[in-house]
């Protein structure tokens, strides 16, 4: 089930990317007392009471040379069409702005949850100047201090009364995404494996503007649900909001899917951007396979596959565990395996290790690979145990979390892919300090 989105809006200048560090719980977004300076789409997750949601800060939609009011009216449309629950932030120093009524205006009528919180009230003696923005009609204003944290909890807390509690539908539908640059072929991949004309295939880069989903079942009977998202554009080189808008809408896609299909256009080779993109995906935990296109346009010669395939595992060396498939969506080369590995990297995904087995392949391990010492200490290992699926994550319970180095945590989990494979998923090996 997709987290639900919480959008922070307002008008520059007001604290709105602060608050966002403060909600994610490091910095992400660029804070300076400039207005303007948050020029990239930010998105992020955060947690609070056990909710786990995902947040965008509105100020990163830059949509270059409009006019500063067209500029906020849009961030706030963008909010509203993508947020469950919106955090409309205004300044308690500048108190109600022009501004300010006109945002109000557009979040009236949006119809979703509309938090209204007074920034910059850094001290109780500040508390009565929340009180001219009840003129704003969105009910009761919140105090809060971005800069030192206080009343967010307040905030917060009345957030997540509005999340949905709804259970995920369409139990047993493995979803997945394709993402990847633009002009990779990813609309004519969805046609080919469709057999339909299912969304409009351009040469001209960034055609697809939206996120499509589409039912399939496969011919063993299993049921996908595929979802089409925008190319990636690269952040710096592209100012027009679509644009922007569309690498958050993937970032969306990539959290609603189970497994990702990391596109390559088999002509072009390996470009910066696509590392870029796929890390969004590895770094959610996703199942992956990366996907090289337009293989058929492709000058052949003995080695050409197996060169490609080192360069791509050369580039992406994060990504060692997923696999890689080379199709054509014009004459739909090896089109026809697809379901059937994304089927196959969807069980890994969900796979279960017993704990008497993991344990005998940590013991196994440890006996072929000591653990290491660290000023005479050295890293004891007591028990390891399965504690999440969707990746598989592992807790090994230790004597010093410290002791556990990145190289050796690595080691155990080579050795535990080399037992049960895991192919195409990441999985996660995380050092506890047993109490």
């Amino acid at each position: 089930m997709a987290n639900p989105t919480l959008a922070i809006v307002g008008r520059p200048n007001v604290g709105k990317s602060t608050i966002f560090n403060r909600i994610a719980g490091e910095r992400i977004s660029i804070v300076e007392d400039t207005p303007g300076v948050t020029r990239d789409r930010i998105y992020a997750s955060g947690e609070w009471l056990g909710r786990d949601f995902s947040i965008i800060d509105t100020g990163g939609i830059d949509l270059g040379d409009e006019p500063f009011m067209e500029q906020i009216k849009h961030q706030a449309e963008i909010a509203i069409d993508e947020a469950d629950v919106i955090i409309f932030v205004t300044s308690a120093k500048e108190g109600v702005t022009d501004a300010d009524e006109m945002v109000a205006r557009i979040l009236y009528r949006s119809n979703k949850p509309v938090i209204l919180a007074v920034n910059k009230v850094d001290n109780p003696e500040m508390r009565s100047e929340i009180y001219e923005f009840y003129s704003l009609g969105l009910g009761d204003p919140y105090p809060i201090s971005g800069s030192h944290g206080l009343g967010l909890g307040d905030v917060l807390d009345e957030a997540v009364k509005h999340f949905s509690d709804e259970m995920e539908e369409d139990e047993g539908v493995i979803k997945f995404s394709l993402i990847g640059r633009p002009n990779v072929g990813k609309s004519s991949l969805i046609n080919a494996i469709l057999g339909e004309d299912r969304v409009i295939v351009s040469d001209i880069e960034g055609t697809t503007r939206d996120a499509i989903d589409t039912h399939f079942t496969s011919e063993n009977g299993q049921e996908f649900l595929m979802i089409d998202t925008a190319g990636m554009r690269k952040r710096g080189k592209v100012y027009e909001s679509t644009e922007k808008y569309s690498v958050m809408r993937a970032m969306r896609a990539i959290e609603r899917s189970d497994v990702v299909l990391m596109v390559l256009n088999g002509e072009e080779g390996i470009r910066e951007q696509d590392k870029r993109v796929a890390g969004y995906a590895h770094e959610a935990g996703k199942g992956m396979i990366i996907v090289v296109n337009k293989w058929d346009l492709v000058e052949k010669e003995t080695n050409t596959m197996r060169d490609f395939e080192a360069e791509i595992r050369d580039e992406f060396q994060y990504l060692d565990y997923a696999p890689i498939i080379f199709v054509s969506a014009v004459t739909k080369q090896r089109l026809g395996k697809l379901p059937e590995l994304i089927e196959e990297v969807s069980m890994n995904q969900n796979l279960r290790v017993p704990s008497a087995v993991l344990n005998d392949i940590i013991m196994d391990a440890v006996a072929i690979n000591p653990t290491p010492t660290d000023k005479g200490k050295r890293l004891k290992i007591f028990y390891a145990t399965q504690v999440a699926v969707k990746p598989p994550t592992f807790i090994i319970f230790v004597n010093e979390e410290e002791l556990m180095h990145f190289s050796y945590a690595r080691f155990l989990e080579n050795q535990i892919r080399k037992a049960f494979t895991f192919e195409g998923t990441p999985i996660r090996v995380i050092p506890r300090r047993r109490k």
